[in-house]
């Protein structure tokens, strides 16, 4: 689609250009030319853009340039005087196609022109375009139905587009393949659609039609198919990030639910029910909320809800405690042992009636004759099949008409044929052949096979909603961390307060023994904080004025003071408890893998269990239709492709609720994966190897003039604006030395820093800088070989030099220490006898960088590193074919933390760096790599055994139950027992993952 447009306020070429590049930039534009003689703008866009669009980038771009429709009257800027609509009126050009010679040019032309409101058309045979002059905008459907009505033998279409009426629109909603699939269906079912492909990755759909069908059509299927999905113009889509999202309610759960397979990736539902995809039941994400406020209830009027102890305004009763909402998963698991109970009293008799006739004299029979056993057995079948496991067979219905065939798929088939077989023989027993009559005539039923199937499967999902409630067990022991009391400090007096009732810059006061309530700074006292929960050492670190604490640790045996400075999902733990659950949800690469297998898992499965139907029933012993029978419906039931589908996501739950115990933070099962794979560790020095708590050990000058007291206050006055850590370092030691810049009139202005260099400013007119020598060379002064000499004696103490400049002339030095963390060295050597290399890059010089190397024994480092050059030595190990993992801290490290294969921050760090990695290390310690380690490994060789063991446990199961082993060993496998294998299929894998917990990292 091509549009022109009429541009005021151009004077020059630099104007047409910065216009032409301001329009280009707008979504949806592919390209743009402005004449500035003509001062107009043709602009080729995917589909129509508003000129409200333009005329606001126009605008927000200073408002010096305007854009309108041609023929369109307006105002100059600032002033009331009309300009007179433009000559040339309202222009489009449109792809024409169906034309072979001049006539049909001259024929298009002709039938164009008559159009109503059309001033002129002018087609080019040789670019199959039509430009069309009209006085206002007519839609391109009029010219459509135009040269339809000529005949159909020419069609016009927007510029761009394929003349096959192909639209291509955005896709929102989608998270995995079966969604990519069920929108492709979804659309091509539409009338008037001759096909239709997503890209899932791209989220497009490109829709071939025979006629135009308006996106409304399209919108209302996907509306009327269950609101999951939506389709918008291409770059119509809403940001996800704009859409307003309801808050969680509190209490147990959010009432948000997913399936614990992640079949559908992050998809998610407001109802609990059952994954349409694997069948399994919704799992209801946990209430994120650290905050657990306690409500009081009186016993005699439940209605009265409160906040807090006290009495009630009716009756005047004490208020007591409201017992806690059960959670979702307690109420599924209940609501299955209700159901199982149920089942199992009904199948219990079933089950004794149909094993007496293995007894040579059946005390049953002298009481009725079979036929009237079988009644019996039809009767107490009811209530399991169509109460207690009826959710199976919806199951497996909902799975073939959707056709995302599961394990309910291969129980609904193979426990209903065994029970409608047993209903037909008991209504219709003349239609079965001899062979599957008993001696007294009755037909053999198999009512007792499909309740005992249904009920050990029952059991299976039982003991698998009480399993998989401790897999996210990590998530709710963060969050019984949480207190739910504060003691709060108002003139003096201490109030306690409900902990969701604390604002920033609060004043605290944490007793011995008490929780901490929220995160802030000790104002007042001194304690030692056990903070095991976050970082797993048991040690408690010592805390004064000054020193951060974190919601959820526990104070020693000392009362202190503290300010409130991030509050309810703000906190330290309630990130660690937001990122856990968001992690161990997401899924690992290596899912894919057992996604794969799954997808063609139960097709394979029935065409194996017809086969061994048609084997038993062509080759098997007499009666051979009896074994094939049982042996069809076995194959049916053994096979369990969840138990091949839980065995990642298991893993990666309980791996990362490991991880946060530990004070290890993993952002999405993938990190996992990769760090398990990690063969090079690239480390920064500060706050990384070394403590990230720079201390002043010196201040010197090189010119008589300017003493060290004057160097000092150059600098106090320079970093003043600076929040970087050598910044603070100096500004701490001013003040301790009484420094005062501003009593000596040294003020800075038009402060900035110079990202891996340091920092410059304007201080009474004069240029100052500050930082390492490239800041030097930046500011054009010079470092004479005496000032190096002297750096170095520092520098090779491992020692950070920073030099001061003014006007160009060094004139003073700043030494600052920081002490090597007491774990980097040992963590180091750790690291390396697993097979790590491990590199230190550094901002700061090479004798600092070589000093701290030499004492860890580094064997390779780089120093005067910049944020780029960090970055190009990662891309350049990953050229290698090296799986690159980066740690630190700072902003200058994040480029190369989103780069590598795996990012990791300090905890002690910038929230950029963090944001930018993929695991963080909470408690900021080189140690917490190896623990990292550790843990990739644990859970990757546990997501190993579990496919192992799926994919053992099928590969046996399947040929067994199948008969494979009766002609040699004359053993069959009764589909009961196959039910029991099966059920507790996915129950070992859910077991297995379990095991996680007690893994020492």
């Amino acid at each position: 689609m091509k549009h022109t447009y009429h541009i005021q306020g151009m004077t020059c070429n630099g104007c047409r250009s910065h216009v032409e590049e301001t329009l280009s930039k707008v979504k949806g534009v592919l390209n743009v030319e402005v004449d500035l003689e003509k001062s107009e703008a043709i602009i080729v866009m995917d589909s129509h853009i508003p000129i409200d669009t333009f005329q606001k980038v126009l605008i927000d771009d200073g408002g010096t340039y305007s854009i309108h429709n041609l023929g369109e009257d307006f105002k100059l800027k600032d002033t009331d005087e009309e300009i007179p609509a433009y000559a040339g009126i309202l222009k489009h050009t449109y792809s024409i196609e169906g034309m072979t010679c001049n006539g049909c040019r001259s024929h298009v032309e002709k039938t164009l022109s008559n159009v109503e409101g059309v001033s002129s058309a002018s087609v080019n045979l040789e670019k199959k375009e039509a430009t069309i002059e009209m006085e206002n905008h007519i839609p391109l459907e009029k010219f459509q139905k135009a040269l339809k009505d000529d005949g159909g033998t020419y069609s016009i279409y927007n510029l761009g587009e394929v003349p096959h009426k192909s639209h291509t629109y955005s896709i929102e909603g989608m998270t995995c393949d079966g969604c990519r699939s069920h929108v492709e269906k979804a659309l091509s079912n539409v009338e008037g659609v001759s096909s239709a492909s997503v890209n899932l990755e791209k989220k497009e759909a490109t829709i071939e039609m025979e006629n135009h069908i308006p996106l409304e059509k399209f919108q209302e299927v996907l509306k009327d198919d269950g609101g999951t999905y939506s389709i918008y113009n291409l770059g119509e889509a809403p940001d996800p990030s704009e859409i307003k999202k309801e808050k969680p309610p509190k209490g147990v759960g959010t009432g948000v639910f997913y399936c614990p397979m992640h079949c559908e990736g992050d998809k998610t539902y407001d109802k609990p029910g059952d994954c349409p995809v694997c069948g399994m039941d919704l799992v209801e994400e946990q209430n994120l909320s650290a905050i657990a406020s306690e409500q009081w209830t009186c016993p005699m009027h439940p209605e009265v809800v409160q906040d807090e102890a006290g009495s009630c305004p009716i009756c005047g009763m004490d208020l007591v405690p409201m017992e806690p909402d059960l959670s979702s998963e307690e109420k599924t698991y209940r609501k299955l042992l209700k159901k199982f109970w149920i089942a199992m009293a009904f199948t219990l008799p079933i089950f004794i009636i149909a094993m007496s006739e293995m007894l040579m004299t059946n005390p049953l029979y002298d009481i009725m004759e079979q036929k009237s056993w079988n009644w019996v057995q039809f009767a107490l079948s009811i209530p399991v099949v169509f109460y207690a496991t009826w959710m199976f067979f919806e199951r497996a219905y909902r799975s073939i008409k959707t056709w995302n065939l599961n394990m309910f798929t291969l129980i609904g088939i193979g426990a209903g044929v065994a029970w409608l077989f047993s209903v037909v023989a008991l209504f219709f027993p003349d239609v079965f052949p001899d062979q599957f009559r008993s001696d007294s005539g009755a037909v053999h039923v198999y009512f007792e096979a499909a309740t005992v199937i249904l009920t050990l499967v029952l059991l299976g999902q039982l003991l698998e909603a009480r399993a998989h409630s401790k897999t996210n067990s990590a998530v709710k022991e963060l969050l019984k961390l949480a207190p739910n009391k504060a003691v709060k400090m108002e003139d003096g007096e201490e109030v306690v307060v409900s902990i969701d009732k604390i604002e920033l810059g609060d004043i605290l006061k944490v007793k011995p023994g008490d929780k901490i309530p929220v995160d802030g700074v000790i104002t007042e006292g001194e304690s030692s904080i056990d903070e095991s929960m976050f970082t797993g050492e048991p040690i408690p670190v010592s805390k004064s004025i000054d020193d951060k604490v974190s919601s959820g640790t526990i104070n020693g045996n000392q009362t202190f003071l503290m300010k409130a400075e991030k509050v309810g999902s703000d906190t330290l733990l309630s990130q660690i408890i937001h990122m856990v659950n968001d992690a161990s949800r997401s899924r690992a690469p290596i899912q894919n893998l057992a996604d794969k297998i799954s997808g063609y898992f139960v097709p394979v499965v029935v065409i194996i269990s017809v086969i061994t139907f048609a084997v038993w029933a062509i080759w098997g012993p007499e009666p051979a239709y009896v074994y094939a029978l049982v042996n069809g419906i076995a194959v049916l039931i053994i096979a369990c492709p969840c138990a091949l589908g839980l065995a990642t996501p298991m893993s990666v739950m309980v791996g990362v609720g490991k991880g946060a115990q530990n004070g290890v933070l993993i952002k999405n099962a993938e990190a996992l994966e990769r760090m398990d794979k990690v063969d090079v560790l690239i480390i920064d020095k500060t706050g990384t190897i070394t403590e990230g708590k720079p201390t002043v050990e010196k201040i010197g000058s090189f010119k008589p003039e300017f003493p060290d007291k004057k160097v000092l206050d150059y600098i106090v006055s320079l970093n003043s604006n600076s929040e970087h850590p050598l910044a603070d370092a100096t500004v701490k030691y001013g003040k301790e030395q009484k420094a005062d810049p501003e009593a000596s009139g040294l003020k800075s202005e038009a402060f900035s820093a110079v990202t891996g260099k340091g920092v410059e400013a304007t201080i009474n007119n004069q240029k100052v800088a500050l930082g390492n020598p490239k800041m030097m060379e930046h500011a054009n002064a010079e470092i004479s070989s005496e000032m190096e000499n002297e750096a170095k004696s520092f520098q090779q103490q491992g020692k950070t030099v920073s030099y001061l400049a003014i006007d160009k002339v060094v004139v003073g030095y700043v030494v600052i220490g920081d002490k090597i963390k007491p774990t980097s060295a040992k963590a180091i050597k750790e690291l390396q006898e697993r097979g790590i290399e491990v590199i230190m890059l550094t901002g700061d010089n090479h004798n600092t960088a070589q000093a701290v190397a030499t004492e860890l024994h580094l064997t390779d480092f780089k120093a005067s590193m910049l944020p780029e050059d960090k970055l190009k030595e990662v891309e350049k190990l990953q050229k290698q074919g090296k799986v690159v993992a980066m740690a630190g801290d700072g902003i200058n490290d994040a480029p190369a933390l989103a780069k590598s294969d795996v990012g990791i921050a300090m905890g002690t760090g910038t929230d950029v760096a963090i944001e930018s990695a993929m695991i963080t290390l909470v408690k900021g310690d080189l140690h917490g790599i190896v623990k990292a380690r550790k843990l990739s490994h644990a859970v990757m060789k546990n997501i190993k055994q579990n496919l192992f063991f799926a994919l053992v446990y099928n590969t046996l199961g399947v040929p067994i139950a199948a008969g494979v082993l009766f002609p040699v060993f004359g053993i069959l496998l009764s589909p009961m027992i196959a039910a029991l294998a099966m059920s507790f299929s996915s129950v070992s894998v859910i077991g297995n993952a379990l095991r996680l917990r007690a893994a020492k990292i």
